[in-house]
């Protein structure tokens, strides 16, 4: 029976004798190589003998060392482990190592022996003896020691593999993710079981009850030794102790590679990336058969050269396995463990162990591809309900942050947007659903469709919140969300808000002040029978308003209250050290806001949106009332004309008063109230053209033989954007069109 380690964590002692590689990885040492070597060469003196011979004669001797030193061999003690005491052998000297002993049938009578092979007989250990490779002991089997219990050494040897299959099994499971598990499985078993791994997975990974559509691919995801060898040539440092030379050794006396450790010069392992599997095939009987079988065994001495390639090596006996991934429905991938002349092949006993590791690894994998579509799921679940990127109103700029809870909890309620209105006003929307879940995701993404909706009609902040409580109670007696709806007005260059129970904002003046705005508090969303008071504010050219969720400002460190001013703080400073002339850079103050969190501040998701008001300047704003009679549309004409000569932009003449003319006629048409005609010179000419009547219009096609129902077409044509929004009262037609380049104006 093989020897485990009690344990998995830290790096394993290496007895000495043994090296240690540049990966930190135990050698064994090589003693019965340089007794090989010795007696091959002899003291220095005579010649050299053939190639062939040397080997034999070498071998017999190793063999015959072994014999004699195999009674009073012992078994090393596993770390953290009892086990009764090995009494030396009649003539051990101190510092002689014991070398592990295990019954040797017919067909592994010539495997090569892990650990120094000493001489029998009193006298000092050979150089290097003693040590054998950290980790895993490959001798199993049911050897006792000479003067031991073999129930208590059998005993012991069980309870060692059975801790080590713990260890491994749990340095699996705590893989979160597919790369872990796999990562997992290659640091767990190498070097402790084998020498070398590859991990075969299907490419794709099914998912869940996913029924796999074409041929089976087997992908290389991952793959792990013992060591690199540098030098393929040097048998001194590849060949175990007790190895025959000539099995190893050709007729020519050239070292036969398919013998040694399967990696390359370079440390890589030389199997193939992709491996498809033949419906019938070698490959796919072992695969179906679910349990591990050794690489010697007729199914898998044809299905290793169909998975790693044909011109991989092999080594022969049982040194390798051949392990299935089974997850929860079917067959996932393959594992390969290898082992190295230099330890004992595998046994029956670790068939099970690799069973066990197998399946742990296929069920672990099942789990991360299924938290790997869910994730995925729940990041485009919160990527689609909010907006891909904001728009860009006249007279405010924006930018907006959004950061999960954390990294399991990927979906939330928090959600922010900006929402062009009439006017070249813009509503700013901040809001919170209770919970981080996708049913919290969800009723987010209702209740923004509603805002939106709201918003469009123009409805005043307060009634929005009122007709978004209303929608939360429908949606559930438990749906509740807070939420801050402001609409800001370039041109008069003042900003409404109502509050439905939000943390209140922030506003940043151009001087570095920052102020919390006094707003009232609001009821959450939800809560029903509650009404919603809206406050008017100044909102000065150059200020900055920052509308956030309370993840940003409350934590399990720290009160709501206690997080504004600390944030009101960050916006202070940050205005200061970017001089008080001018505001700070917007999406620079956004990330320096977020910097304010650390350990431990983030309890909940984030939603931050920063609109820094630029305004309209009055010069920039012609407007103008019509009663709706015939003469109106000449008016117009003769207004806008004027209101271009002013701007120099006499070149949009024809085109704007010919848009104007018929706006105004369909206004006047409809409208029993004055109609308003306003004109804003921004990056574009904008007309707003506004009246009582709720009826929008709608382009169509007219006839030949019709007289009308060709100014939406004139419109369409010649106006660069145009559209219609429907009022609380009434409707606002407008249009744009492009400013001449500054070289093009009279």
């Amino acid at each position: 029976m093989t020897e485990y380690p009690t344990s998995q964590e830290g790096p394993q002692p290496v007895a000495s004798g043994g090296g240690t590689d540049e990966a930190g990885h135990g050698k064994a040492p090589i003693a019965a190589t340089e007794a090989v070597r010795t007696h091959a060469t002899g003291a220095g003196a005579g010649p050299a003998a053939e190639p062939g011979a040397a080997a034999a004669t070498a071998a017999s001797d190793v063999r015959a060392a072994r014999s004699a030193a195999g009674p009073a061999a012992g078994l090393p003690r596993p770390r953290g482990a009892a086990s009764a005491e090995v009494p030396a052998a009649a003539g051990s000297g101190p510092g002689q190592s014991h070398d592990n002993a295990r019954p040797r049938n017919t067909a592994d009578a010539a495997e090569p022996h892990d650990g120094a092979v000493r001489a029998a007989g009193p006298g000092p250990a050979p150089a290097g003896a003693g040590g054998g490779t950290a980790g895993l002991q490959g001798a199993g089997g049911a050897g006792t020691p000479a003067g031991g219990a073999p129930d208590a050494t059998a005993a012991r040897r069980e309870g060692d593999r059975l801790r080590f299959v713990g260890a491994a099994t749990r340095r699996i499971a705590r893989g979160i993710d597919l790369d872990e598990i796999v990562l997992g499985l290659c640091r767990a078993t190498v070097p402790t079981f084998s020498d070398a791994i590859l991990v075969y997975l299907r490419d794709p990974l099914p998912v869940g009850d996913e029924r796999p559509v074409g041929p089976v691919v087997l992908r290389l995801r991952r793959t792990d030794r013992l060591r690199p060898i540098d030098d393929l040539t040097d048998i001194s440092s590849t060949i175990g102790a007790g190895m025959d030379l000539a099995g190893a050794a050709g007729a020519t006396g050239e070292l036969d590679f398919s013998q040694l450790p399967l990696v390359g010069p370079q440390g890589d392992l030389p199997a193939a990336e992709l491996c498809e599997i033949r419906p019938g095939g070698a490959l796919a009987e072992v695969l179906r058969g679910v349990r591990p079988v050794f690489g010697s065994s007729a199914a898998a001495r044809t299905a290793l050269p169909e998975l790693l390639g044909l011109d991989h090596p092999l080594p022969r006996g049982n040194r390798a396995v051949l392990a299935p991934l089974r997850g929860r429905r079917r067959v996932i991938g393959a594992a390969v463990f290898l082992r190295s002349p230099e330890r004992p092949a595998f046994e029956q006993n670790d068939l099970l162990v690799a069973a066990q590791l197998a399946t742990h690894t296929a069920l672990g994998i099942d789990k991360a591809v299924l938290y790997g579509r869910e994730a995925y799921i729940a990041d485009e679940l919160q990527r689609t309900m909010l907006p891909d990127s904001l728009p860009q109103p006249t007279g405010v700029r924006l930018a907006s942050r959004y950061l999960p809870a954390a990294e399991t909890a990927r979906v939330g309620g928090d959600w922010y947007d900006a929402i062009p209105l009439p006017g070249s006003r813009v509503a700013l929307v901040v809001g919170d659903v209770m919970g981080h879940s996708m049913t919290s995701a969800a009723i987010m993404g209702q209740l923004r469709t509603t805002a939106q909706t709201l918003a469009q009609l123009d409805l005043p902040p307060a009634e929005v919140l009122h007709h978004l409580d209303e929608q939360a109670q429908r949606l559930g007696t438990d749906r509740m969300a807070t939420c801050m709806y402001a609409v800001y007005d370039p041109v008069a260059h003042r900003i409404t808000i109502a509050n439905a129970g939000h943390p209140p904002p922030v506003l940043l003046h151009l001087g570095g002040r920052a102020e919390v705005l006094r707003v009232p508090p609001g009821a959450p969303i939800g809560v029903g029978g509650v009404d919603f008071e809206a406050v008017e504010l100044d909102a000065p050219a150059g200020a900055t308003l920052l509308l956030y969720t309370d993840g940003l400002v409350e934590s399990r460190l720290r009160d709501v209250w206690t997080g504004i001013e600390q944030l009101r703080e960050r916006l202070a400073t940050t205005a200061q050290l970017t001089g008080l002339d001018h505001p700070p850079p917007l999406e620079a103050l956004c990330d320096d806001v977020l910097d304010m969190l650390g350990p431990g501040d983030r309890d909940d998701d984030i939603a931050l949106l920063a609109a820094r008001f630029d305004g309209i300047a009055p010069s920039d704003v012609a407007y103008w009332f019509l009663d709706p009679e015939e003469t109106a549309p000449g008016r117009a004409r003769r207004f806008a004309r004027r209101a271009l000569t002013r701007w120099g932009l006499e070149e949009l003449s024809d085109s704007l008063e010919l848009l104007v003319s018929e706006v105004v006629t369909n206004a006047v048409r409809y409208a029993e109230r004055p109609v308003t005609l306003r004109l804003l010179r921004t990056d574009v000419l904008r007309c707003e053209v506004g009246d009582d009547s709720p009826q929008l219009p709608r382009q169509r096609r007219a006839r030949d033989t019709d007289e009308g129902g060709r100014g939406l077409f004139l419109v369409n044509r010649l106006a660069r954007r145009w559209g219609a929004t429907r009022l609380s009262s009434g409707k606002v037609v407008w249009f744009e069109l492009p400013l001449p380049a500054a070289g093009e104006r009279r």
